[in-house]
């Protein structure tokens, strides 16, 4: 009796974390015509915006209300990239953003549901993420 006690209680306290690893991992989708790319948790597509450097956002103001930030203390990477791979900066404004090697992760707000891409393009200057091609050359 106390061994299964005991095995429930770890399972209990083993729950929590295991909601916290989903909730803060990256994921990599598939789409006909996009390709693969990084989504978060809930498969909300996650962009790169062209103007930006490693390390620097040049998205602020009115932009990032259209392109919201992605960010997360810390990020379970998926298979093929590396926690590495992934940090926070502090932006101009003083806000935290989650980055990809070095580049700067958003959203786009006509994003309604997971797998939404349709910020794929927009001005020649915000794309998707393929980790294998990233970033581009």
């Amino acid at each position: 009796m106390k061994a299964l006690t005991a095995l429930f209680v770890a399972a209990l306290l083993l729950l929590p974390a295991a909601a916290f690893a989903n909730h803060h991992a990256v994921k990599i989708a598939k789409k006909d015509g996009i390709g693969a790319y990084l989504t978060d948790a809930e498969g909300k597509t996650l962009y790169w915006f062209k103007k930006d450097a490693p390390g620097q956002s040049s998205c602020a103001g009115p932009c990032i209300d259209k392109w919201p930030l992605y960010y997360r203390e810390s990020v379970a990477p998926p298979e093929g990239t590396t926690a590495a791979d992934f940090a926070v900066i502090t932006r101009a404004d003083g806000k935290q953003q989650t980055t990809f090697r070095g580049y700067p992760l958003y959203y786009w707000m006509n994003d309604a549901s997971p797998g939404d891409t349709g910020g794929q393009g927009i001005n020649n200057v915000w794309f998707v993420i393929d980790p294998a091609a990233f970033p581009p050359k």
